[in-house]
């Protein structure tokens, strides 16, 4: 039987699963299992502790590894450049490493599926073992391939965060202005502007084209339509870009070249995709054309394309061949399409799929373009992509939409927006919520919120009840400026002048309050109301006020976002003056052969990506976030020898290389060196190769950065 999936709200899954369970019964209804098994990183944790290993070197070591199989340890030890120069010794965890590679593929644990759900009749219970999930859901022992072949009919209940930050940003919108933005009213989904917007690859942020791939793939294509955006997700997919699908669709589509098609009995079935196979269903339909069987009988032939070496696929193919050949196809025309076909049906897309897909991102982007506040609102909330949360922060204040920092009177648990106006015309800000101060509970935020408004520092103490460390951390990202008129970041005339509270006064402050609630248990009530009394007035101590870059540090340690001002804002003239070109300057700049050929770009690392290639060699593409926007470089085999360390080790970093034009408004750079942020302003540019930055110090055998 095939899947029935049904896309709903992550933040409100369990909730369809509650749905299910109350409409079919408890005794007809359990998730499916999922059988955890030994990657390296987790093979690395569970042998060094079995090895009795320093808890830190385990945790270095295993996070120094990408996500490959743990029987390929020893390979990316002696084969990735990172590891060469890192400082870690094979010979020295020879142990480990064997114990590593014997744990490959091996079961870890019993877990519950993300999303698979089987309905069956009474009988569930005898004909598959059941257990307690850790959500309180009875679950299969079996896994989604073993209840298929038991013929349960399966639902796979996906939860996508973008669903979440679009309802979100859809009831903000409502809360705040009073307007409805009904997002499933959009049809037919044709706006010039939210197509502008995407093939501009300003898409950080909307569903399933955010990515640095998609960007640059949105910046060669430059979707037009609906049908556009469908054909855009299935292509950005393993499949196409394995059967080298990308280059020849990009070439007819831009007029480069004619299509080609691989037999003119097939043009019919692959004129929409100008002559390459994008979608699942056109597998099925070639098959059927080549063969002469039915559609069922091609989507079983599909289905066998996914199962790399067996006998399946073997029969398969004979009977590909055999039957083509009977058909009219000539021998050297199948040994081609097979080929294309066992490359793709495994890692391919349904154009159903596609098109289901393609409904958020067309919503997310109209959002995007014509509510930025709100949009980002709800993707800062339910964060629903590959990008953290201090990039769309950026991107938000990018898009025109104001910041705002925590405020214990103001801030939620979620992000919010607020309204103001400038210059007559309502201006809206995203609040910071409190659920992103490191360390902060429920029940915490809870407090907060139902003990507003707050009137003071101590009040706040008296009734919020926070632990010790969270009203520190609190006091230190501003959370009470607004009750005492601080202005932050070294500006004291904003304040009042330099007899005015600072936040270094409120921090000494909290710490008093939190000696004095410790010691209060062995005062008398009336005792207790004089120190309280007395707490309640601070006064100023003349020390100095934070500076920006003490702000800034103290919200990306309690944050991780740089709330007030960009990270790299004190450092951009800095930059400048050593030549480096920013993210927005630089599509004019590849357009200026003086400038192209040696670029220097700099930035804050948001993204680093390894995905599968053609050829098979590993390509890097790094994204860097500068202030001003983003860029993308990308990292090949050659110079890996000399990047990779400081690409994947540093979180700023300056690159230089070529720019390369991918299409009318899309741009990237071809790296060819990279140095720390750090080392570059202090030393300026040298070879990467001089200075490795060193994963483990082999000398005392101790882990570290």
């Amino acid at each position: 039987l095939p899947d029935i999936d049904l896309d709903v709200e992550s933040a409100r899954r369990l909730e369809v699963y509650d749905i299910i369970w109350g409409a079919f019964g408890a005794d007809r209804v359990a998730c499916v299992a999922m059988v955890e098994t030994y990657r390296v990183r987790h093979a690395i944790r569970d042998a060094g502790q079995a090895l009795s290993l320093p808890p830190g070197e385990i945790d270095v070591l295993a996070k120094a590894f990408p996500h490959i199989s743990a029987r390929h340890a020893r390979k990316a030890l002696a084969e990735l450049p990172e590891f060469r120069r890192s400082g870690i010794s094979p010979a020295r965890f020879d142990a480990l490493l064997a114990l590593v590679e014997s744990l490959d593929a091996l079961p870890r644990h019993l877990a519950m599926h993300p999303c698979g759900v089987i309905l069956s009749d009474s009988t569930l219970a005898a004909r598959t073992p059941l257990q307690p999930s850790g959500e309180g859901y009875l679950m299969s022992q079996f896994d989604k391939d073993d209840v298929e072949e038991l013929g349960f009919l399966k639902l796979d209940v996906l939860g996508v965060r973008m669903q979440s930050a679009l309802a979100h940003a859809g009831a903000e919108i409502q809360r705040v202005t009073g307007a409805s933005a009904d997002i499933d009213s959009l049809a037919p989904f044709d706006d010039p502007r939210v197509y502008d917007m995407i093939g501009s690859s300003d898409t950080v942020g909307c569903f399933q084209i955010e990515s640095p791939g998609q960007r640059e793939l949105l910046g060669k294509f430059g979707p037009r339509d609906f049908a556009d955006i469908i054909i855009d997700i299935s292509l950005f997919r393993p499949g196409p870009v394995k059967a080298d699908m990308v280059v020849p669709f990009l070439n007819a589509r831009l007029g480069w070249k004619p299509p080609e098609y691989p037999h003119p009995r097939l043009r019919p079935i692959l004129e929409q995709s100008c002559g390459v196979v994008v979608f699942h269903e056109q597998i099925i339909q070639i098959v059927a054309a080549v063969t002469g069987c039915s559609l069922a009988e091609g989507e079983q032939a599909r289905r066998s394309l996914g199962k790399p070496g067996s006998p399946q696929l073997a029969a398969t193919r004979e009977w590909f061949h055999a039957a083509g050949q009977a058909n009219g196809f000539p021998a050297p025309a199948l040994e081609r399409l097979w080929g294309t076909l066992e490359s793709f049906a495994a890692f391919g897309f349904c154009k159903a799929h596609a098109a289901a897909f393609a409904l958020p991102t067309y919503q997310s982007a109209w959002l995007k373009r014509y509510w930025p506040a709100f949009f980002y609102a709800g993707a800062l909330t339910h964060d629903p992509g590959m990008y953290p949360k201090r990039l769309l922060l950026h991107a938000a204040r990018r898009a025109g939409a104001g910041i705002l920092g925590v405020d214990v009177n103001r801030s939620a648990a979620v992000y919010q927006v607020e309204e103001s106006e400038n210059g007559g015309q309502p201006q809206y800000a995203i609040r910071v919520a409190l659920a992103d101060i490191d360390g902060i509970s429920a029940a915490e935020i809870g407090r907060i919120a139902a003990g507003r408004p707050f009137s003071s520092l101590t009040d706040f103490h008296k009734r919020a009840q926070v632990s010790a460390p969270v009203l520190e951390k609190l006091v230190r990202v501003g959370a009470f400026d607004s009750l005492y008129g601080i202005t932050p970041a070294g500006r004291l005339e904003a304040a009042g002048g330099p007899g005015s509270l600072t936040r270094r006064d409120l921090l000494l402050a909290a710490q008093d309050l939190i000696r004095l609630g410790q010691a209060s248990r062995q005062m008398g009530a009336a005792q207790q109301e004089l120190e309280w009394a007395a707490a309640c007035d601070i006064q100023p101590t003349g020390l100095p006020e934070l500076t920006a870059a003490e702000v800034v540090r103290s919200e990306l340690e309690i944050l991780g976002m740089d709330v007030s001002r960009h990270v790299l804002q004190g450092r951009l003239a800095a930059l400048a003056e050593r030549g480096v070109v920013f993210a927005k300057d630089l599509l004019a700049a590849g357009d200026d052969p003086a400038r192209r050929k040696d670029v220097l770009v700099a930035g804050v690392k948001v993204a680093t990506q390894t995905p599968p290639v053609r050829s098979g060699k590993r390509v890097v593409f790094l994204t860097l976030d500068d202030s001003t926007g983003l860029s993308d470089a990308t990292f090949f085999h050659n110079a890996q020898e000399r990047c990779a360390a400081t690409v994947f080790q540093s979180w700023q970093l300056v690159v230089r290389g070529e720019i390369r034009r991918t299409g009318a408004k899309g741009v990237s750079v071809r790296a060819e060196d990279c140095w720390d942020l750090d080392e570059f302003l202090a030393d300026g540019p040298r070879p990467a190769a001089t200075a490795p930055r060193k994963l483990w110090h082999s000398s005392t055998g101790s882990a570290g950065w």
